[in-house]
């Protein structure tokens, strides 16, 4: 029966969760869209270098006001500063690290993603360029773990977890995890295997928001988050 459950995680609930999965001593890239916010959420004491694909390693926290340097922006044009230890390369050694397997976890937006690991992210909403994906491809393809932050369904209730992509993929067997407003999925060579799940919600309910088989992981937990008010 069910229980009373939370509501769903919102944006920056989604990315404070994958935060905490993120390992001391990491080279992490974030995509655009809600894993940006995961620089903001990262566990005290864990010491992350943050790559930015048009060459800067160390991104550090958005620049304020009194701090703006025109010349120093993210891969999405973001006004930025640098952490200790940073330094600034140039293109081709950015994509270079990152289709040499350099970057620890990549850390991406999703449209859909399969039971296999397969991704679905390129943008086809841009008016008059058609569908966009900027570098997602080549860290999909090179780095050595990829996770998604994605809503579990689409806006009218479609799966986003499912048995094989029905949109254009960026890369194949590429992801492990998945952060979704209702649950933590790891993608295995069996399948979807949840490790969490939202706080209330019965795993025949996560099931029916999903378009492949789950299996739920012995011991799998609540999913929580604290307080955190949404991104405008």
């Amino acid at each position: 029966m069910s229980t009373v459950k939370t509501q769903p995680l919102n944006r920056r609930q989604m990315a404070w969760r994958s935060a905490q999965d993120i390992a001391d001593k990491s080279l992490v890239n974030l995509g655009l869209g809600m894993p940006l916010a995961v620089a903001d959420y990262l566990q005290p004491g864990r010491d992350v270098f943050f790559q930015s694909e048009n060459g800067v390693v160390g991104v550090g926290p958005l620049a304020t006001a009194d701090k703006i340097d025109t010349d120093l922006v993210d891969a999405g044009s973001r006004r930025v500063t640098l952490r200790p230890g940073a330094t600034i390369i140039d293109s081709a050694s950015s994509f270079a690290m990152i289709r040499g397997g350099h970057i620890d976890v990549s850390i991406l937006g999703a449209f859909e993603v399969a039971a296999n690991g397969d991704l679905a992210n390129w943008d086809m909403r841009v008016p008059d360029k058609g569908p966009l994906v900027g570098g997602a491809m080549d860290l999909a393809a090179g780095a050595r773990a990829v996770w998604v932050i994605m809503e579990h369904t689409t806006r009218k209730g479609a799966p986003r977890l499912v048995g094989s992509c029905s949109l254009p993929l960026t890369a194949v067997r590429c992801v492990k995890r998945i952060y979704t407003d209702l649950a933590v999925v790891d993608v295995t060579p069996a399948g979807f295997v949840v490790l969490e799940v939202l706080e209330g919600m019965t795993p025949e309910e996560l099931a029916t928001k999903s378009g492949a088989p789950l299996t739920f992981a012995p011991g799998w937990k609540p999913l929580s988050a604290p307080p955190i008010a949404d991104a405008d």
